[in-house]
């Protein structure tokens, strides 16, 4: 087995790979850029070397560097982690000569199936059904608007050495192809050194279903079953899952022996992914195969018990797979959520800064009987960087079926505590509620179609906000007590404190009455209706765990005047506890009106004004875009909202801007 491996990578998966390394006895080497100087990976590898500069095309994804930092190491072999140069042949050709190991497919596998027109060219040939599209390399926007026509609309442009959503952008029309076009190229160039782009007929309603295979040196193949990855948002995943909740045995078996068949056409070896298009028939289409680890295979390591890293490195090292297919099983169900540092309530856009609070949950085995696990590249009081992608940590909890995963997952999402950065958390809440996602009936169209207006958080139904009045109107008491003792006013406390309240919270009044006792407190309320509420929670913790008719419910808690900020399952809540008299006064209080600023045009995130499409004094229409802002390797294209004339321009092309800084007035 190898003695060192060098991991050529940052972030979460380094980590995740770090681990698994030393669970096997290998010492690891990590590589960092300036920005990454004190990041999680360098700290938990046995060394660390520095490779250049922030931004990734000058650090990570030179292979120059990461040679020299090979050679430096003396590591034997490799891993490449996904993204970067994970999918790039010419690395792993460097290390072929340099005589180390790379931990992922032999070169001529990378070429074939990592580059995707040539992949799909290969699985037209072998019989494959694929989604219609142009294979060829694409020269300009005016031959992209051709080609377009021809497929029919709405087509898909998509980065040839792409992957997690970048380089990657969905046009209905001529003039969103020519503008999707442009940005495409822009992103692959920076975000993997090559600009190629090719266009496919983007199929609507679709689900997203991948296989994970998984293939030795012996000639042995095997597919790990499916993960559902069609919770997306811009086409980057969001919430992945294992199994699906839509295939059937017939049509898992016909994808995973689809998918074997393709890998030993091309001598894949190694963990890959072949990702399929599903229609609502369960008819599937190939659309790509990664030659490298997938964001989300800790789903699939959850329901099969494979450590997918560790079977990659044994693979490398030539030892044959340890199982086969029958030895396969599905045991219970799995989610990931993905936690990206982006701001739901600014339409996800992406959010840097320091993480003043990072606490996950705690990881193994739950009261409940499930499983929580969190891979994570961070810690509190690190930065959160504009230079690499936004995701930061990814959430996966185990249940015995579908229904208790995601109530694991709902739980530990109110776990998470994370402060200091906008964050997508509330989000993932959201959609694990969703009666339609809790349904599995879902498509890649999920997110548009449910939240065509943006997130803008969670209306908790009345079930749910009677508990959360409960455990409001028991915390407020416990806060009561504690300020009678400090005042020091009576021995006997609890006089001070009365048992009438009103709860107030998303608009409505609870009044109730509280009967405590050394156990807890029964909360009634004015229909008659009483829960019991027990939680050791004391003032001053921002994690509540409380019981409520025996139910947990997990609570973010946060002190405002005369009551709580409280944050679950998607909604953030300024709650009210107020005394009759208190509650009666406050419903003749105004409420206070937001500042204007239906006159200019905000940026919604720190970045970098990469154009301007307008100048002063013009006249713009509704839709127009005005400037393209880049931030986290992702191109955002800002457009007007109604008609107006640009009365003054306070950005400049390559100026810097943070969030809420105006770029222009109008008039």
């Amino acid at each position: 087995m190898f003695k060192k491996i060098l991991i050529a990578n940052r972030g979460e998966i380094a980590c995740r790979v770090i681990k698994s390394a030393q669970k096997m006895g290998i010492k690891t080497v990590a590589i960092y850029s300036d920005a990454d100087r004190n990041a999680l990976h360098v700290k938990m590898a046995d060394e660390a070397i520095h490779i250049g500069p922030s931004p990734a095309n000058q650090s990570y994804i030179v292979i120059d560097k990461v040679m020299e930092a090979v050679r430096k190491s003396g590591a034997e072999a490799v891993h490449p982690g996904y993204g970067f140069l994970s999918e790039n042949m010419k690395f792993a050709e460097a290390l072929e000569k340099e005589g180390v190991v790379f931990v992922g497919p032999p070169s001529p596998a990378i070429e074939a199936m990592g580059d995707k027109i040539t992949s799909k060219k290969l699985a037209m040939e072998a019989g494959v059904s694929t989604v219609p599209g142009y294979m060829g390399l694409i020269a300009d926007a005016e031959e992209a608007v051709t080609i377009s026509n021809q497929i029919g609309y709405p087509v898909m442009i998509k980065a040839s050495a792409g992957g997690g959503g970048k380089g990657m952008r969905i046009a209905w029309s001529e003039s969103e192809v020519k503008e999707g076009f442009e940005s495409s190229k822009n992103e692959a160039a920076n975000s993997f050194g090559d600009d190629r782009i090719f266009i496919e007929k983007f199929v609507t309603q679709p689900r997203h279903i991948e296989i994970q295979v998984l293939a030795d040196k012996h000639g042995n193949t095997v597919y790990l079953h499916e993960r559902e990855c069609s919770i997306q948002r811009r086409n980057q995943k969001v919430i992945e899952e294992a199994p699906s909740p839509f295939l059937d045995e017939a049509t898992r078996k016909a994808m995973g022996e689809q998918a074997c068949a393709l890998a030993r056409a091309v001598g894949y070896t190694s963990a890959g992914t072949v990702e399929f298009i599903v229609d609502g028939e369960r008819n599937f289409y190939f659309l790509e195969m990664n030659t490298r680890l997938q964001v989300e295979h800790p789903v699939t390591e959850l329901i099969t018990g494979v450590d997918l890293v560790e079977q990659m490195i044994r693979v490398a090292n030539g030892e044959e797979l340890p199982f086969k297919q029958e030895d396969l099983k599905i045991n219970g169900w799995a989610m990931e959520s993905r936690l990206y540092a982006e701001d739901p309530y600014r339409n996800f856009l992406p959010s840097i800064g320091r993480l003043t609070r990072y606490r996950p949950p705690v990881e193994g085995a739950t009261p409940r009987g499930g499983i929580v696990r969190n891979d994570t590249g961070v810690f509190e009081g690190g930065e959160i960087s504009m230079y690499y992608d936004p995701m930061i940590a990814k959430l996966c909890t185990w249940g015995k079926d579908r229904a208790s995963a995601i109530e694991e997952m709902s739980l530990a999402l109110d776990t998470f505590e994370v402060e200091g950065i906008g964050h997508n958390l509330p989000f993932c809440s959201a959609v694990m509620d969703h009666p339609r996602f809790v349904s599995g009936e879902i498509t890649t169209a999920f997110i548009a179609e449910e939240f065509p207006e943006g997130f803008t958080g969670v209306a908790l139904p009345d079930a749910m906000l009677r508990r959360v009045a409960a455990a409001a109107a028991a915390m407020n008491r416990v806060g009561e007590i504690r300020r009678t003792r400090i005042s020091g006013r009576m021995d006997n406390h609890e006089r001070h404190v009365g048992d009438d309240w009103v709860v107030t919270l998303q608009g409505v009044d609870f009044p109730v009455a509280i009967n405590a006792d050394k156990g807890g407190a029964t909360i009634a309320f004015a229909d008659g209706q009483a829960m019991r509420v027990e939680s050791d929670w004391v003032p001053g913790q921002q994690l509540a765990r409380v019981l409520v008719d025996g139910t947990p419910l997990v609570l973010k808690v946060g002190r405002i005047s005369g009551g709580f900020r409280l944050r679950l399952r998607g909604a953030d809540l300024k709650v009210h506890v107020r005394t009759p008299r208190q509650a009666e006064l406050a419903r003749l209080m105004p409420e206070k009106q937001p500042a204007d600023t239906s006159k200019l045009l905000l940026c919604p995130m720190p970045g970098l004004i990469v154009k301007l499409n307008v100048a002063e004094g013009e006249e713009v229409f509704e839709g127009q875009a005005l400037c393209t802002v880049e931030a986290m390797k992702m191109e955002n294209i800002l457009r007007a909202e109604k008609k107006g004339i640009i009365k003054k321009i306070n950005a400049t092309v390559g100026g810097s801007m943070a969030v809420d800084d105006v770029i222009m007035e109008f008039e």
